[in-house]
């Protein structure tokens, strides 16, 4: 998938300005940036959400990821993951929610769910729902590292299953560096930095990756610049 020339603009304000970026196949990309680098925006542009100027090439069917849960309260864990799909895929469902960790809890209410259970519910719907690209807005920011260590892990392993393309918008460093193939930066609106990543996916959460130095290197001179 990949944006040509793409320019948004919201009234005065240019969120996107002029910019072409692919999205490999079968690879995670991280989006980084200072708050409005255009990062929500790229990822709306990329599900068809939000209109733009330039050439959207190569478009994929996607899921959603976001920061907060976003379940809705009067269906049960289950429930919540049979609304996105077919009936004849149902089936799927016990064996997704037992992979997330929630054996036993199908027949939870959002409200019954500790905010890392809701989190896992919407991973799991994230997965399930037919997709050939995966966005994910924040979706560990709100977290203890503990469960963010975990969620990361989790959602590697359920990536590694169909290998789809993914693009994910974080404000951590240390989070791209442990789950993505490539990290790119934004600076209103414009690719500041690209940098490809090496090794097997997840990374190891509790050690320091050379990809951090040059990542926060890149954010700090946006800063200054600004």
């Amino acid at each position: 998938m990949k944006l040509e020339h793409v320019t948004k603009r919201y009234g005065e304000r240019l969120a996107l300005d002029d910019l072409t970026l692919e999205f490999p196949k079968g690879q995670i990309t991280a989006v980084l940036g200072e708050s409005g680098a255009g990062k929500t925006t790229l990822l709306n542009i990329l599900a068809g959400l939000t209109s733009c100027e330039g050439t959207v090439e190569g478009r994929l069917p996607c899921s959603y990821l976001f920061q907060s849960p976003k379940l809705l309260p009067n269906l049960t864990a289950e429930a919540n993951l049979r609304f996105v799909l077919p009936k004849e895929r149902w089936g799927e469902v016990g064996d997704m929610l037992a992979k997330v960790g929630l054996a036993g809890r199908e027949k939870s209410y959002p409200q019954q769910l500790s905010g890392g259970e809701r989190q896992r519910v919407a991973i799991a719907r994230a997965f399930l729902y037919s997709h050939e690209l995966l966005l994910m807005d924040e979706p560990f920011s709100s977290l203890d590292l503990s469960l963010k260590r975990t969620l990361i892990s989790l959602v590697a392993e359920l990536w590694q299953e169909k290998k789809e393309t993914v693009v994910f918008v974080t404000h951590d460093v240390h989070e791209a560096a442990v789950l993505s193939h490539r990290a790119v930066v934004l600076r209103h609106g414009r690719l500041a930095l690209e940098r490809a990543e090496e090794g097997a996916l997840p990374r190891d959460f509790l050690v320091h990756h050379p990809a951090e130095e040059a990542l926060t290197a890149a954010l700090i001179s946006l800063g200054e610049t600004s």
